[in-house]
């Protein structure tokens, strides 16, 4: 799996997910329950992690999005 997008941001990330499970793209999200616990201060990161086959049809379509500047480098 590869992080696609890290962000403090629980409506993107709602949004992300939404645009991922429309794709039927599998998707992770981490550090969900972490965030909740520090007070949503801000400090702890959610992140998005895709399965490796579809990383380049995960980064397409948040790109399409509006979203390529929120993406994560790319390990390729």
């Amino acid at each position: 799996m590869q992080e696609v997008l890290r962000t403090n941001d629980m409506v993107l990330v709602s949004f992300v997910r939404s645009l991922l499970d429309e794709a039927e793209i599998p998707h992770l999200v981490l550090d969900n329950h972490m965030s909740v616990v520090e007070g949503s201060l801000g400090i702890l990161a959610r992140r998005v992690l895709v399965g490796d086959d579809f990383v380049p049809a995960a980064r397409r379509l948040l790109s399409e999005n509006g979203l390529r500047e929120q993406l994560r480098p790319s390990d390729a």
